[in-house]
């Protein structure tokens, strides 16, 4: 398997370069060159979540060998980094069914595909020619830094930097990030919003002069943001995985089609689910769920894209985006592989703000819908998932149910369907406890978080209510301007160049 440039038609390159390099020379993201076939659900019925990863993604990742590939699974799907046997256990509510990807090492759906991505990075490192060290530069939200940090902490000649948003996360995840441990980590919060980080990542990977210094030195920048294809392929063994489960427990019938409701930020976790889609799996319809943020909503439902607005802040910080990178990718695959109108369409996003894209494109999305929830919603949703179903949920689950609400009262279309869980409600306890009345004024987040379980006797996460007595390593700030300097500092008293 090969892999192509939304920007270029003339890129051609083996995953592991793919995996090295993040993004293309010209800008363009990575994606496969074709979407392998499956075939049946029943052969893959008796497959654990482990086993399920190694036969999907061999048949992406092609020029890893077999022992390579199943050391990679197996040191990423198991009960060190999992809490739970199933991996992406599925929950059962009156009129639908969760999705908990949420019970990794930090707590949140991205370490199903960030427990195996450093696995990738450093056996693709190993074989590569050009280079011996890898620094990787991530843009977070709120939980693809922590779980790439943990992920790629101490992992030998790899460094990772994470620049996330001053006032943009939860402050338990921040102080994830601030108590990261490794000698090769560094933790850099950013006086902005999450488009900043994220476009300063990008504005560092387009700098030649930066990059070829770094080339010299025989050092490759990447990406552990969903824009490298290393972090978007393995989402997709989690809906294969959630369809077989609901099929073992009798919840759907063979060959049933489902819905499947995405909380969306980046645009990924959707797009793994188009690509899931693609390969076979039965699903009805995509739901793409925004918070205050509508960007995608406006998108999908229009077909223009704008991010001509004021960031909004909400209580679902991971979907604070306007700038929804993988939309890119999507664009790619909707204009049936059209390189220049790709290029033209990100072309204009850069220097307008906004673009239109034509009716044939629109109308070949006519299998995702796509609604948005105001934080009165999310509130109203959260207190009556509690209180009707003794089910706790977090605030960017809630965005997603809410939007399910929305698209059964428009549709009256009554598939079974399956709602991502995308982070432990204990990330986000205070802004539940606020959903549910109770004042926490006065109160610690660990006061906070303590206070939710005397509620709910939902389990705290190990992981998070450890962080009460690690140490603050990482407590710096710095102006978009002043960002490359700081990567640089790192890289050099880590390198001595």
């Amino acid at each position: 398997m090969k892999f192509k440039s939304t920007r270029d038609s003339n890129v051609y390159i083996d995953s592991k370069n793919a995996l090295l390099k993040g993004i293309s020379d010209e800008g363009g993201l990575f994606i496969p060159e074709e979407f392998p076939k499956l075939g049946s659900i029943n052969h893959m019925m008796d497959m654990q979540y482990k086993d399920l990863a190694y036969y999907i993604l061999g048949k992406f990742f092609t020029d890893f060998t077999p022992e390579e590939l199943s050391a990679c699974v197996n040191g990423a799907y198991n009960s060190t980094n999992f809490s739970d046997p199933y991996i992406a256990p599925i929950r059962k509510t009156s009129d639908r069914y969760f999705v908990e990807l949420y019970h990794g090492r930090t707590s949140a759906f991205k370490d199903m595909a960030l427990s195996i991505f450093p696995y990738f990075i450093q056996t693709a490192l190993k074989t590569s020619e050009e280079f011996d060290n890898i620094v990787i530069l991530v843009a977070t939200s709120g939980d693809t830094g922590k779980a790439a940090l943990e992920g790629f902490k101490d992992v030998d000649n790899i460094r990772i930097a994470v620049l996330y948003p001053q006032d943009g996360v939860s402050s338990i995840q921040k102080l994830q990030m601030q108590t990261q441990e490794g000698n090769n980590t560094y933790v850099l919060g950013v006086v902005g919003n999450f488009d900043d980080c994220q476009t300063t990542v990008k504005n560092i990977f387009a700098n030649k002069e930066f990059n070829k210094k770094l080339n010299e030195d025989r050092i490759q920048l990447s990406s552990a943001n969903s824009i490298n294809v290393g972090r978007l392929l393995p989402q997709i063994v989690y809906y294969y995985s959630s369809y077989i489960n609901l099929l073992k427990f009798g919840e759907i019938k063979n060959n049933e089609k489902i819905n499947i409701v995405v909380p969306t930020g980046n645009f990924g976790n959707i797009l793994a689910a188009y690509y899931a889609k693609e390969m076979g799996l039965p699903i009805n319809k995509l739901i793409c769920a925004s918070n205050d943020n509508n960007v995608l909503t406006d998108f999908i439902n229009k077909g223009i894209y704008d991010k001509n607005n004021d960031l909004i802040l909400t209580t679902s910080p991971s979907m604070d985006v306007l700038v929804s990178s993988n939309v890119e990718r999507f664009l790619y695959h909707m204009s049936n592989e059209n390189t220049d109108i790709v290029s033209d369409l990100m072309k204009k996003l850069n220097e307008k703000g906004r673009y239109e894209i034509d009716d044939s494109i629109l109308n070949n999305m006519d299998f995702m819908n796509a609604y948005y929830a105001k934080e009165e919603e999310v509130n109203e949703k959260i207190l009556s998932t509690l209180l009707n179903e003794k089910y706790l949920i977090d605030t960017h689950t809630a965005v997603a149910s809410v939007a399910y609400d929305k698209y059964l009262k428009e549709t009256d279309d009554r598939t079974k369907t399956l709602i991502d869980s995308t982070a432990s409600p204990y990330k986000f306890s205070k802004d539940i406890l606020k959903a549910l009345d109770i004042d926490t004024n006065n109160l610690n987040d660990f006061e906070i978080m303590n206070k939710l379980h005397n509620i709910t006797s939902v389990p705290i996460p190990k992981n998070l209510s450890s962080l009460q007595n690690k140490e603050i390593r990482f407590n710096e700030y710095s102006k978009k301007e002043d960002i490359l300097n700081n990567i640089k500092k790192f890289i050099g008293d880590n390198n001595n160049a």
